[in-house]
């Protein structure tokens, strides 16, 4: 028993005729006699009793009938649900980001999304990079939010470098906002989240250049860190996307370490390679994409290529 045949058997039982209910179905009355045929085989009665002058239904097709109209009426109301999960508006959707992708950028994104898609429910789960990847790998989430990720299963749409700063409260920082790396490793310094990327970057660079840092504090998390530095406390390298409010209104200032090449991460975007993402999942990567352009137009590195290039990726690869 399919769809097909107790539609067709609906209409010719409302129209009692194989030519009209063809007229109606768009297809040739012997499509619909076989239909019907398959329909009555399938169930083991007859549906209609045929005479030369009239059609009538049988009684087990009166029994059909309400039984039928019940299943397609479903049956609709199933394919509108389905329908619905494809729509931009209503539905729902996971996302997944790193600690300071969540705290620092995420609210901004969350705000601009609900203004545009306000019937949809965001579902938000934060974690390291590496656990967003796997957030992601595992389907418990649609989109992940994270720093400098490549997987042979991921799509990564680089949306803006987001350097590690070094950063000072104004009166500490020196004059000349310059110092070398060997002048920093004396400083009193606070790292947070130990074993996290961002520490584990901070310490490769001390590292790298046979340099042991003064670490004074070991905190965990970026916003302690930041609100020791702006105390006067230490320095801390901390990323652009926690601090650029801060640098902008004075109460921190950045430092250049003249003798080495500055840290640099990307802001990700990751989605599963060769899936087709649903609108809401669109209509979320572009309030990120908006997003990134507000939060970094008065930056110093607003100008970075990535933010074109990263316009032209999602364009072309997030709906493919």
């Amino acid at each position: 028993m399919e769809f097909d045949q107790l539609e067709t058997f609906l209409v010719v039982a409302s129209k009692l005729g194989f030519h009209r209910a063809a007229a109606v179905l768009h297809v040739s009355q012997p499509a619909v006699s076989a239909r019907i045929k398959a329909l009555e085989h399938s169930l083991g009665v007859r549906l209609f009793e045929r005479t030369p002058k009239e059609l009538t239904l049988t009684q087990a097709g009166r029994v059909l009938q309400p039984h039928a109209e019940r299943l397609l009426t479903k049956a609709s109301e199933a394919r509108k649900a389905m329908e619905k999960l494809h729509t931009v508006h209503g539905g729902s959707l996971q996302i997944a980001a790193a600690f300071s992708i969540s705290a620092y950028f995420l609210p901004d994104v969350l705000k601009r999304f609900q203004r545009a898609q306000p019937d949809v429910t965001v579902t938000i789960r934060s974690g390291h990079s590496k656990e967003v990847l796997e957030m992601v790998l595992s389907g418990k989430a649609d989109i992940g939010l994270a720093r400098s990720l490549q997987h042979p299963e991921i799509e990564t749409l680089s949306l803006h470098d987001d350097p590690l700063m070094l950063v000072a409260s104004p009166a500490q920082a020196p004059k000349t906002r310059r110092a070398r790396l060997e002048e920093v490793a004396s400083w009193p310094l606070i790292f947070f989240d130990h074993g996290g990327s961002d520490w584990t970057l901070a310490h490769g660079l001390f590292r790298s250049h046979g340099q042991v840092p003064n670490i004074a504090f070991e905190v965990d998390s970026i916003e302690t860190a930041k609100r020791m530095v702006e105390r006067g406390v230490g320095f801390a390298f901390l990323p652009h996307l926690a601090v650029g409010r801060e640098l902008r209104r004075g109460r921190l200032s950045a430092i250049k370490i003249q003798d080495v090449e500055p840290v640099h991460r990307s802001l990700d975007v990751i989605h599963l390679r060769d899936h087709r993402l649903r609108s809401q999942a669109l209509a979320f990567l572009q309030s990120v994409r908006e997003t990134v352009s507000e939060v970094y137009a008065f930056s110093a590195t607003a100008k970075s290529p990535k933010q074109t290039i990263a316009k032209q990726t999602i364009a072309k690869q997030a709906i493919a």
